[in-house]
Protein backbone atom coordinates (compact mmCIF):
# COMPACT_ATOMS: atom_id res chain seq x y z
CA UNK A 1 0.00 0.00 0.00
CA UNK A 2 1.52 3.30 -1.09
CA UNK A 3 1.30 6.65 0.64
CA UNK A 4 -1.60 7.86 -1.54
CA UNK A 5 -3.81 4.89 -0.65
CA UNK A 6 -3.01 5.26 3.04
CA UNK A 7 -4.01 8.95 2.98
CA UNK A 8 -7.27 8.03 1.23
CA UNK A 9 -8.17 5.46 3.90
CA UNK A 10 -7.29 7.89 6.68
CA UNK A 11 -9.43 10.59 5.06
CA UNK A 12 -12.38 8.21 4.73
CA UNK A 13 -12.00 7.02 8.33
CA UNK A 14 -12.01 10.61 9.61
CA UNK A 15 -15.10 11.42 7.49
CA UNK A 16 -16.95 8.41 8.90
CA UNK A 17 -15.89 9.29 12.45
CA UNK A 18 -17.12 12.88 12.11
CA UNK A 19 -20.38 11.69 10.53
CA UNK A 20 -21.00 9.15 13.31
CA UNK A 21 -20.22 11.78 15.95
CA UNK A 22 -22.66 14.26 14.42
CA UNK A 23 -25.46 11.72 13.96
CA UNK A 24 -24.96 10.26 17.46
CA UNK A 25 -25.34 13.73 19.00
CA UNK A 26 -28.66 14.21 17.17
CA UNK A 27 -29.85 10.72 18.13
CA UNK A 28 -28.86 11.35 21.75
CA UNK A 29 -30.97 14.52 21.92
CA UNK A 30 -33.92 12.75 20.31
CA UNK A 31 -33.46 9.81 22.71
CA UNK A 32 -33.49 12.13 25.74
CA UNK A 33 -36.68 13.82 24.55
CA UNK A 34 -38.35 10.47 23.83
CA UNK A 35 -37.36 9.17 27.28
CA UNK A 36 -38.72 12.11 29.27
CA UNK A 37 -41.86 12.21 27.09
CA UNK A 38 -42.44 8.49 27.65
CA UNK A 39 -42.06 8.85 31.41
CA UNK A 40 -44.32 11.91 31.57
CA UNK A 41 -46.95 10.66 29.09
CA UNK A 42 -48.97 8.89 31.79
CA UNK A 43 -49.41 12.15 33.71
CA UNK A 44 -50.13 14.18 30.56
CA UNK A 45 -52.90 11.82 29.42
CA UNK A 46 -54.59 11.25 32.78
CA UNK A 47 -53.95 13.66 35.67
CA UNK A 48 -52.63 16.70 33.81
CA UNK A 49 -54.77 19.85 34.07
CA UNK A 50 -53.32 22.66 31.98
CA UNK A 51 -55.19 25.38 33.84
CA UNK A 52 -53.98 24.16 37.23
CA UNK A 53 -50.46 23.47 35.98
CA UNK A 54 -49.87 26.94 34.50
CA UNK A 55 -52.00 29.15 36.78
CA UNK A 56 -51.87 27.60 40.25
CA UNK A 57 -48.94 28.25 42.61
CA UNK A 58 -49.82 25.22 44.76
CA UNK A 59 -47.29 22.44 44.15
CA UNK A 60 -48.39 19.73 46.61
CA UNK A 61 -47.88 16.40 44.84
CA UNK A 62 -47.44 14.45 48.09
CA UNK A 63 -50.74 15.47 49.68
CA UNK A 64 -52.73 12.37 50.69
CA UNK A 65 -56.21 13.85 50.26
CA UNK A 66 -55.84 16.50 47.55
CA UNK A 67 -52.57 16.42 45.57
CA UNK A 68 -52.12 19.50 43.39
CA UNK A 69 -49.66 20.07 40.57
CA UNK A 70 -49.57 23.83 40.08
CA UNK A 71 -46.22 24.87 38.58
CA UNK A 72 -46.81 28.63 38.39
CA UNK A 73 -44.62 29.40 41.44
CA UNK A 74 -41.85 27.21 40.02
CA UNK A 75 -42.04 28.86 36.59
CA UNK A 76 -42.09 32.38 38.06
CA UNK A 77 -39.25 31.50 40.43
CA UNK A 78 -37.12 30.23 37.54
CA UNK A 79 -37.95 33.27 35.40
CA UNK A 80 -37.22 35.76 38.20
CA UNK A 81 -33.82 34.23 38.98
CA UNK A 82 -32.88 34.01 35.29
CA UNK A 83 -34.11 37.54 34.57
CA UNK A 84 -32.07 39.04 37.41
CA UNK A 85 -29.05 36.97 36.37
CA UNK A 86 -29.24 38.32 32.81
CA UNK A 87 -29.59 41.91 34.07
CA UNK A 88 -26.40 41.39 36.07
CA UNK A 89 -24.48 39.38 33.47
CA UNK A 90 -25.17 41.44 30.33
CA UNK A 91 -23.34 44.67 31.36
CA UNK A 92 -20.34 42.77 32.73
CA UNK A 93 -20.19 40.39 29.77
CA UNK A 94 -20.47 43.10 27.11
CA UNK A 95 -17.99 45.31 28.96
CA UNK A 96 -15.48 42.45 29.23
CA UNK A 97 -16.02 41.47 25.57
CA UNK A 98 -15.50 45.06 24.39
CA UNK A 99 -12.33 45.46 26.43
CA UNK A 100 -10.86 42.10 25.36
CA UNK A 101 -11.83 42.52 21.70
CA UNK A 102 -11.22 46.24 21.16
CA UNK A 103 -8.71 47.48 23.73
CA UNK A 104 -6.61 44.65 25.16
CA UNK A 105 -3.60 43.52 23.13
CA UNK A 106 -0.89 40.87 23.27
CA UNK A 107 -0.43 39.02 26.53
CA UNK A 108 -3.11 41.03 28.31
CA UNK A 109 -5.76 39.77 25.89
CA UNK A 110 -4.57 36.17 26.13
CA UNK A 111 -4.47 36.24 29.93
CA UNK A 112 -7.98 37.71 30.14
CA UNK A 113 -9.36 35.12 27.72
CA UNK A 114 -7.81 32.32 29.78
CA UNK A 115 -9.26 33.79 33.00
CA UNK A 116 -12.74 33.97 31.44
CA UNK A 117 -12.46 30.33 30.38
CA UNK A 118 -11.29 29.33 33.86
CA UNK A 119 -14.29 31.14 35.34
CA UNK A 120 -16.55 29.04 33.12
CA UNK A 121 -14.82 25.86 34.36
CA UNK A 122 -15.78 26.38 38.02
CA UNK A 123 -18.26 23.60 38.98
CA UNK A 124 -21.80 24.72 39.74
CA UNK A 125 -21.71 23.15 43.20
CA UNK A 126 -18.79 25.45 44.07
CA UNK A 127 -20.88 28.44 43.02
CA UNK A 128 -23.65 27.02 45.20
CA UNK A 129 -21.28 26.89 48.18
CA UNK A 130 -20.36 30.54 47.55
CA UNK A 131 -24.04 31.50 47.53
CA UNK A 132 -24.78 29.43 50.64
CA UNK A 133 -21.83 30.42 52.80
CA UNK A 134 -20.72 33.86 51.58
CA UNK A 135 -23.58 35.58 49.72
CA UNK A 136 -26.13 34.44 52.29
CA UNK A 137 -24.51 36.22 55.25
CA UNK A 138 -23.48 39.18 53.08
CA UNK A 139 -27.07 39.85 51.93
CA UNK A 140 -28.37 39.54 55.50
CA UNK A 141 -25.85 42.12 56.75
CA UNK A 142 -26.15 44.57 53.84
CA UNK A 143 -29.94 44.60 53.46
CA UNK A 144 -31.03 43.62 56.99
CA UNK A 145 -33.25 40.76 55.85
CA UNK A 146 -33.92 37.57 57.83
CA UNK A 147 -32.87 35.18 55.06
CA UNK A 148 -30.11 35.61 52.48
CA UNK A 149 -31.10 32.66 50.32
CA UNK A 150 -33.39 34.36 47.85
CA UNK A 151 -33.84 35.65 44.30
CA UNK A 152 -31.01 38.18 44.73
CA UNK A 153 -28.54 35.55 45.91
CA UNK A 154 -29.39 33.04 43.18
CA UNK A 155 -29.53 35.79 40.52
CA UNK A 156 -26.05 37.08 41.36
CA UNK A 157 -24.57 33.58 41.42
CA UNK A 158 -26.29 32.60 38.18
CA UNK A 159 -25.23 35.89 36.56
CA UNK A 160 -21.58 35.14 37.38
CA UNK A 161 -22.01 31.63 35.97
CA UNK A 162 -23.61 32.85 32.72
CA UNK A 163 -21.15 35.72 32.19
CA UNK A 164 -18.20 33.67 30.81
CA UNK A 165 -20.13 32.03 27.95
CA UNK A 166 -21.78 35.35 27.10
CA UNK A 167 -18.40 37.10 27.12
CA UNK A 168 -16.82 34.50 24.84
CA UNK A 169 -19.61 34.60 22.25
CA UNK A 170 -19.89 38.40 22.38
CA UNK A 171 -16.13 38.74 21.89
CA UNK A 172 -16.30 36.41 18.87
CA UNK A 173 -19.12 38.52 17.43
CA UNK A 174 -17.09 41.72 17.83
CA UNK A 175 -14.05 40.04 16.28
CA UNK A 176 -16.17 39.02 13.26
CA UNK A 177 -16.79 42.68 12.35
CA UNK A 178 -14.44 43.48 9.42
CA UNK A 179 -11.53 45.79 10.23
CA UNK A 180 -12.52 47.86 7.21
CA UNK A 181 -15.53 49.16 9.14
CA UNK A 182 -13.30 50.46 11.91
CA UNK A 183 -10.76 51.93 9.50
CA UNK A 184 -13.45 53.72 7.50
CA UNK A 185 -14.98 55.23 10.63
CA UNK A 186 -11.58 56.36 11.93
CA UNK A 187 -10.80 57.89 8.52
CA UNK A 188 -13.94 60.02 8.90
CA UNK A 189 -12.63 61.35 12.21
CA UNK A 190 -14.54 59.12 14.66
CA UNK A 191 -13.02 58.54 18.09
CA UNK A 192 -12.33 55.06 19.47
CA UNK A 193 -15.55 55.04 21.50
CA UNK A 194 -17.58 56.38 18.58
CA UNK A 195 -16.23 53.59 16.39
CA UNK A 196 -17.29 51.01 18.99
CA UNK A 197 -20.75 52.37 19.76
CA UNK A 198 -21.71 53.67 16.32
CA UNK A 199 -20.11 51.03 14.09
CA UNK A 200 -18.87 47.87 15.81
CA UNK A 201 -21.77 47.20 18.20
CA UNK A 202 -24.51 47.74 15.57
CA UNK A 203 -22.64 45.49 13.13
CA UNK A 204 -22.30 42.75 15.78
CA UNK A 205 -25.82 43.08 17.21
CA UNK A 206 -27.00 39.64 16.04
CA UNK A 207 -24.05 37.93 17.69
CA UNK A 208 -24.60 39.92 20.88
CA UNK A 209 -28.28 38.91 20.92
CA UNK A 210 -27.24 35.28 20.46
CA UNK A 211 -24.84 35.60 23.40
CA UNK A 212 -27.64 36.91 25.62
CA UNK A 213 -30.02 34.14 24.50
CA UNK A 214 -27.45 31.45 25.26
CA UNK A 215 -26.96 33.06 28.67
CA UNK A 216 -30.72 32.81 29.24
CA UNK A 217 -30.61 29.14 28.25
CA UNK A 218 -27.74 28.60 30.68
CA UNK A 219 -29.79 30.20 33.42
CA UNK A 220 -32.92 28.14 32.81
CA UNK A 221 -30.96 24.90 32.82
CA UNK A 222 -28.85 25.44 35.94
CA UNK A 223 -29.69 23.19 38.90
CA UNK A 224 -27.27 22.79 41.80
CA UNK A 225 -26.26 26.42 42.36
CA UNK A 226 -29.89 27.58 42.14
CA UNK A 227 -31.00 24.83 44.53
CA UNK A 228 -28.43 25.93 47.11
CA UNK A 229 -28.78 29.72 46.74
CA UNK A 230 -32.51 30.35 46.15
CA UNK A 231 -33.93 29.12 49.47
CA UNK A 232 -35.94 26.39 47.72
CA UNK A 233 -39.28 27.74 48.93
CA UNK A 234 -42.48 27.50 46.86
CA UNK A 235 -43.43 31.14 46.64
CA UNK A 236 -44.56 33.81 44.16
CA UNK A 237 -41.85 36.45 44.69
CA UNK A 238 -42.78 40.08 45.25
CA UNK A 239 -39.19 41.28 45.72
CA UNK A 240 -35.65 40.08 45.17
CA UNK A 241 -35.44 39.19 48.87
CA UNK A 242 -38.06 36.44 48.64
CA UNK A 243 -37.03 32.80 48.61
CA UNK A 244 -38.20 30.85 45.56
CA UNK A 245 -37.96 27.41 44.01
CA UNK A 246 -36.85 26.73 40.43
CA UNK A 247 -38.03 24.04 38.02
CA UNK A 248 -34.66 22.32 37.81
CA UNK A 249 -34.17 22.42 41.59
CA UNK A 250 -37.60 20.85 42.13
CA UNK A 251 -36.78 17.94 39.83
CA UNK A 252 -33.37 17.41 41.43
CA UNK A 253 -34.69 17.55 45.00
CA UNK A 254 -37.81 15.41 44.61
CA UNK A 255 -37.08 12.80 41.94
CA UNK A 256 -34.88 10.60 44.11
CA UNK A 257 -37.55 10.31 46.83
CA UNK A 258 -40.51 9.61 44.55
CA UNK A 259 -42.03 6.21 43.81
CA UNK A 260 -41.34 5.20 40.21
CA UNK A 261 -44.53 5.27 38.14
CA UNK A 262 -46.52 7.44 40.57
CA UNK A 263 -48.31 10.63 39.52
CA UNK A 264 -45.69 12.65 41.38
CA UNK A 265 -42.90 10.87 39.48
CA UNK A 266 -44.58 11.50 36.13
CA UNK A 267 -45.37 15.13 37.05
CA UNK A 268 -41.66 15.75 37.59
CA UNK A 269 -40.97 14.40 34.11
CA UNK A 270 -43.68 16.74 32.80
CA UNK A 271 -41.71 19.60 34.35
CA UNK A 272 -38.69 18.20 32.53
CA UNK A 273 -40.58 18.21 29.21
CA UNK A 274 -41.60 21.83 29.74
CA UNK A 275 -38.05 22.82 30.68
CA UNK A 276 -36.60 20.91 27.71
CA UNK A 277 -38.93 22.72 25.29
CA UNK A 278 -38.12 26.15 26.74
CA UNK A 279 -34.35 25.66 26.59
CA UNK A 280 -34.63 24.08 23.13
CA UNK A 281 -36.53 27.11 21.80
CA UNK A 282 -34.03 29.52 23.37
CA UNK A 283 -31.04 27.69 21.90
CA UNK A 284 -32.77 27.30 18.53
CA UNK A 285 -33.43 31.04 18.42
CA UNK A 286 -29.78 31.76 19.28
CA UNK A 287 -28.64 29.34 16.56
CA UNK A 288 -30.91 31.00 13.97
CA UNK A 289 -29.53 34.40 14.93
CA UNK A 290 -25.95 33.13 14.54
CA UNK A 291 -26.84 31.61 11.14
CA UNK A 292 -28.09 35.02 10.10
CA UNK A 293 -24.68 36.46 10.97
CA UNK A 294 -22.82 33.87 8.89
CA UNK A 295 -25.04 34.53 5.86
CA UNK A 296 -24.23 38.21 6.07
Amino acid sequence: MDRRDLDWYIDKAVQILVFVGGVSAILLIIGIFVFITKEGAGFLTTTFDAKEFFTSPRWRPTSEHNPTYGALALIVGTASITGLAILIAVPFSLGAAIYIGEFATGKTREILKVLVELLAAIPSVVWGFIGLSIMNSLIIKLFDVPVGLNVLNAGVILGLMAAPIMTTIAEDALKAVPDGYREAAEALGATRWQVIFKVVLPAAKNGLVAAVLLGVGRGFGETMAVLMASGHSINLPTSVFDSVRALTATIAAELGETAVGSDHYRALFTLGIFLFLITFLINLTADLVLRGIRKK
